[in-house]
């Protein structure tokens, strides 16, 4: 049984917008708008975050979480926010490989920690986002064909709901509440700890293969063609884009059109030269950083920028790629495009197209590979919405649905429905609505109503 919920003058980590510090609190790294609650409570123990529901209920309050994700959808205009910044605690279990990690734990604090004892979790691409919202949302990671989502392999979630209880959700404690929160979690409640499994991978063979795009503007078909070859311990993507030509950026790749092919290997590292060896045939290789690393360092694989900034994307689920539109994209994302954009595609398949041991409400595991196109923001938002329009409508003959962890930006509840397989955004909606019948959380995508 829950504890009964904490009083409301327990809340002494309440920050109001006079307060010094309360705008930092709010700027996360996507810069591109913030909330405007009239409360943060920076949580530091799940006493503060059933506080801060309790108040938020009795004065029907709306409530939203702010944790350590690249995403934002839905801002808050009022209301509490929960930062769950201050929650970074992971503790490892060598015995089970297993991780308890609080709400505001990074990947990287995870990745640390389970690396002291051979271990490592399924974490993405930029280790400092937050796992626990990166895992609600599926969570495709450097060694997901060979391990499938994130979202498999959760063993318990400690979630405060709208009536302030603290519940410890299990596959036997209730089994629809943890099928649903397991990749379509977002507003079902604050998730203020996770228990996930880990595994046995302590170094993979990984990096990138900078290409010149002028030289070789076939390399995104010869990706894809490599890819239906190769074993599920192979992982990949490739990141295309005009790079700047600032004297920040290294000499060979400065104002060049690139294509990135990220690569993580998870065998034996002699196989996996192997099989990567056709890569380097596609064309001039500007820069290679392929090479055997400790998991501690898997920042380095997609090499993503950690400056926060302001920037939106639009993505896709694909059952497959076709050659034309891959070709049509190479030159209409490249230096011709009007506006700087970011093509990125990852391979799928492998163990994330199969069901998981435990259900879970996934999306889309047939696909067999993403798209998302993303821009930064400054002024002209109509302008890189219409391109990114024009990117994606070649491939859409071949679209399943959306990525809710690769949509950087606000989406409808129609778009938030493409999602999921048919039906279970109404599954999901039907158990939001019953443990928060007054709508007192708000996600960051908003979930539709049960049709």
């Amino acid at each position: 049984m829950s504890a009964r919920p904490p009083s409301v003058g327990a809340m002494t980590t309440a920050m109001l917008p006079a307060d010094p510090g309360f705008d930092d609190v709010l700027t996360g790294f996507q810069r591109a708008g913030r909330h405007r609650p009239d409360r943060v409570v920076v949580a530091r123990s799940a006493d503060d975050v059933r506080a801060a529901v309790v108040h938020a209920a009795a004065h029907r309050l709306p409530v939203a979480v702010q944790s350590g994700g690249h995403g934002q959808g839905r801002l808050l205009d009022g209301g509490v926010l929960i930062s769950t910044r201050e929650l970074t605690g992971v503790r490892v279990d060598p015995a089970t490989r297993t991780a308890r990690l609080a709400a505001g734990a990074s990947w990287q604090h995870v990745i640390d920690a389970a690396a002291e004892h051979g271990l490592a979790p399924l974490s993405g691409s930029a280790p400092g986002v937050g796992a626990v919202s990166y895992t609600l949302g599926g969570g495709v990671g450097l060694l997901a064909r060979r391990h499938g989502f994130a979202a498999d392999h959760v063993r318990r979630i400690d979630l405060v709901t709208a009536d302030g209880a603290l519940r410890e959700v299990t596959a036997s404690s209730d089994p629809e509440l943890f099928t649903v929160l397991r990749g379509g979690g977002a507003g079902l409640g604050v998730v203020v700890a996770m228990e996930i499994d880990l595994v046995e991978v302590t170094t993979i063979l990984g990096g990138g293969l900078h290409l010149d795009l002028r030289a070789a503007p076939d390399v995104l078909e010869g990706w894809r063609r490599w890819t239906t070859t190769v074993p599920e311990e192979m992982t990949s993507a490739v990141a295309m884009l005009v790079v700047p030509d600032l004297p920040v950026v290294p000499a060979d790749l400065r104002g060049r059109h690139v294509a990135q092919v990220q690569l993580a290997w998870s065998g034996d590292p002699a196989e996996g030269r192997r099989v990567l060896a056709p890569l380097r045939r596609l064309g001039p290789v500007l820069r290679d950083t392929v090479r055997e690393i400790p998991y501690t360092e898997s920042a380095s694989v997609f090499d993503e920028p950690d400056r926060p900034h302001a920037y939106r994307s639009e993505n896709r689920l694909l059952r497959e790629l076709d050659p034309a539109a891959l070709a049509g994209i190479t030159r209409a994302a490249g230096p011709s495009a009007g506006t700087m954009c970011v093509v990125g595609i990852r391979h799928l398949g492998g163990a994330l197209a199969r069901p998981p041991a435990t259900p879970n409400v996934v999306g889309h595991r047939d696909a067999a590979y993403s798209l998302m196109v993303l821009s930064p923001i400054e002024d002209d938002l109509d302008a890189v919405v219409d391109l990114h329009r024009r990117l994606i409508a070649p491939f859409l003959p071949a679209a399943l649905g959306r990525s809710l962890n690769f949509s950087y930006g606000a989406l409808t509840p129609a778009e938030v429905r493409e999602a999921f397989d048919p039906g279970v955004a109404d599954r999901i909606a039907a158990v939001a609505a019953a443990l928060d019948p007054a709508g007192l959380l708000r996600a960051n995508q908003p979930m539709p109503r049960p049709a």
